[in-house]
């Protein structure tokens, strides 16, 4: 598998799974402020983060 592909199907599955990887950052960000402290600075790395991941598509199949 050559770097392009492996780059497009990591960004389909941030696509797909971002709410879960938020929930996760979330989850991270609080342990290594229990266990180190530097809140704001954590609140920040997380923060960034979380502005990385792209919102979901919008379900077409929904209803409003």
């Amino acid at each position: 598998m050559d770097i392009g592909n492996l780059a497009g199907k990591a960004g389909e599955l941030v696509g797909e799974h971002g709410d879960k990887i938020e929930d996760a950052a979330e989850k991270v960000g609080e342990f290594v402020k229990e266990k180190f402290g530097h809140a704001e600075q954590v609140d920040m790395a997380v923060d960034k983060l979380k502005e990385l991941i792209p919102d979901p598509p919008a379900d077409s199949t929904a209803t409003p």
